[in-house]
């Protein structure tokens, strides 16, 4: 399937880029990967009419990134991607803002805390705690949602999933919908296409994978604990939810992993698998026609469902 010259050259990129650190013979490093989130992958312009407001949510930094039409008492629990071990308020801001004018929703964007100076669960944890302020508070104030929704992107889209078992487990009011984007959901790695799409994947290769589940998990938690790992959840009872996937990214497996597990446990489940596209395409922004199609396709979701 032919691609868009834009998401063709950020293609061109990321291989260029693999290829030069094989030559150099560079490892992953955690300073590393934080810098390319911030100051490569992450730097779409914003799009114009949000306001973002600092917050503390019950302890946990978050930020408030509501599009100038938003409904605010639609709100979005967002959490972010970059392996549990990088990411900030700062890489995703413009995806949340994204969202946010396209779902007509106020985001939460949430800075959970990362590995390896704090161990899983602690991103799950912060997620709950975020979760729960923001049933009594929104970015006019305290006051209930009339309509609430979690979303999150490559470990945030598996976060998004192991939040929603744990909220229902906590017999908290239930989100509207949720959404994941290309969801890491199995930190033990299990899936078949690591191999598979080895070859077509030029962002995220196994051995880097497994690096930050070790990274993530340490000594403190099973790579098979649901709150990292929720394909070995539980998901009966689950809100309805949207999967975004490239089908040409090793990750793949993972969604597929859930959407079975969900659909077997009556959950209404939604997956859109996108070929030619890359892990998260989403975060390249509207310039890009790929991943603008996908926002506007999330935005209609969320609107669809509340």
């Amino acid at each position: 399937m032919a691609v868009s010259a834009e998401l063709q050259a950020t293609i061109d990129q990321l291989i260029a880029n693999n290829e030069a650190a094989a030559a150099a013979g560079l490892e992953p490093s955690i300073e590393g990967v934080r810098d390319m989130m911030e100051n490569v992958l992450y730097t779409a312009p914003m799009p114009d009419g949000i306001t973002t407001t600092a917050v503390d949510a019950g302890g946990v930094p978050c930020e408030w990134v509501v599009d100038q039409d938003a409904d605010p008492n639609r709100r979005l629990l967002y959490v972010h991607g970059g392996g549990y071990a990088a990411g900030n308020l700062n890489t995703h801001r413009v995806l949340a803002a994204d969202i946010s004018k396209a779902a007509g929703v106020a985001v939460l964007n949430v800075d959970y805390r990362l590995a390896p100076e704090s161990l899983a669960p602690a991103q799950f944890d912060d997620g709950m705690t975020a979760y729960r302020w923001m049933l009594e508070n929104g970015p006019d104030g305290a006051g209930s949602p009339t309509h609430c929704f979690v979303a999150g992107d490559s470990a945030g889209g598996g976060l998004t999933i192991a939040l929603l078992m744990g909220i229902r487990d906590a017999g908290l009011p239930k989100p509207t919908a949720a959404v994941a984007m290309s969801p890491w959901a199995d930190l033990s790695c299990s899936g078949d296409t690591f191999e598979s799409r080895a070859a077509t994947d030029p962002m995220i290769q196994k051995p880097t994978v497994d690096w930050f589940a070790d990274l993530t998990a340490g000594n403190n938690i099973d790579l098979k604990d649901p709150r990292i790992s929720p394909v070995f959840g539980e998901f009966h009872d689950l809100p309805p939810f949207l999967i975004h996937v490239s089908e040409d990214e090793v990750l793949l497996c993972d969604s597929l992993m859930v959407e079975e597990k969900a659909r077997a446990a009556g959950v209404d489940v939604t997956i859109e698998r996108w070929p030619g596209t890359i892990h998260v395409w989403h975060a390249l922004g509207r310039a890009v026609p790929e991943a603008a199609e996908a926002i506007d396709k999330i935005g209609a979701y969320i609107r669809s469902k509340g």
